[in-house]
């Protein structure tokens, strides 16, 4: 029912290509502040001007809250820019962006955001403290801390969302009805995905391996969407994700580079094999299973594989 509830969309599927170019448009335009700091830096000469195609040296370019806010902006762009494209490109209810419920059910969204951050604060925690604590340094700083938590918690939700009400929304949605087919939704999305992440610094510095990490959380993600009828888990997991990982841990190869309160120093030459595989083959499916059994979901293959 997600993806049938706007079938009447199939029929204006040219839309859908307005919808996006006014998406990319907002993203472009909350990108220009970003642009015009590289810029200033660059003509005062703080910044090497050949040099400006290399990530991890932008990254390093601005203060880390302040860098965090240029990485960020865009996204508030692209989640302002999908939901007008829904609201009057479609003149479709943005509740139907998100769920097939009669309202939005914040508690399911609650669930898998405690869920993932208790996960993944605890896996930290047992790494740090028993494992590989030399693998760590402690990073906390309070005023710095402070004000990159004020940060988080304003534009990191915003982030996640944009790319869940993108993927997982606006455009499975739309190729759902366009393709009949739900697989063929979960499987373009969630490699759509994938490649958002490509410039990631983790894919440069270790090679394709991680797609199989950011294309396997896409599937997973969209899985759920799928199986729940509804955006709200996949809200609450991302926004736990991303958010946790920001506070608790960084490094110097990693996208989100912050005033986190552990940084990882391992510096490792390769992406060790299980931090690809155990969270796609192992931890997502037992995921899957703990929201299937909470929330009672049925008719797998129709709700995966079946017409739209």
């Amino acid at each position: 029912m997600y993806i049938s509830q706007v079938k009447e969309n199939a029929k204006d599927w040219w839309k859908y290509l307005i919808g996006l170019v006014i998406v990319f448009g907002f993203l472009f335009l909350f990108s220009i502040p970003h642009g015009v700091a590289i810029g200033i830096k660059t003509a005062t000469g703080a910044l090497d001007p050949t040099r400006l195609q290399d990530i991890n040296y932008l990254m390093k370019a601005f203060e880390p809250n302040l860098n965090l806010i240029f990485l960020l902006l865009p996204f508030a762009g692209m989640l302002i820019g999908t939901f007008i494209a829904v609201k009057f490109i479609h003149g479709q209810p943005l509740l139907k962006l998100t769920t097939t419920r009669a309202k939005v059910d914040w508690n399911r969204a609650i669930f898998a955001f405690t869920l993932w951050g208790i996960f993944t604060s605890l896996m930290l925690f047992v790494d740090y403290s028993f494992i590989s604590p030399e693998n760590y340094e402690w990073n906390f700083k309070l005023q710095p801390f402070l004000i990159l938590c004020l940060i988080a918690l304003i534009l990191l939700p915003l982030q996640t969302s944009a790319e869940e009400y993108m993927f997982r929304g606006y455009l499975m949605q739309g190729i759902g009805v366009v393709f009949k087919y739900k697989w063929i939704a979960l499987l373009l999305t969630s490699v759509g995905f994938g490649l958002l992440h490509y410039s990631n610094p983790e894919v440069e510095r270790f090679g394709d391996i991680v797609m199989i990490y950011y294309i396997g959380t896409g599937l997973f993600l969209g899985i759920i969407t799928l199986m729940d009828e509804g955006l709200e888990l996949a809200l609450g997991f991302h926004a736990a994700n991303n958010l946790f990982t920001a506070l608790l841990v960084s490094a110097d190869w990693t996208a989100l580079q912050t005033h986190s309160v552990l940084k990882d120093i391992s510096n490792p030459s390769a992406m060790p094999l299980d931090e690809v595989i155990i969270p796609v083959f192992v931890i997502f499916p037992i995921l899957i299973l703990v929201f299937a059994q909470k929330y009672g979901w049925k008719n797998w293959n129709e709700r995966l594989f079946g017409r739209v």
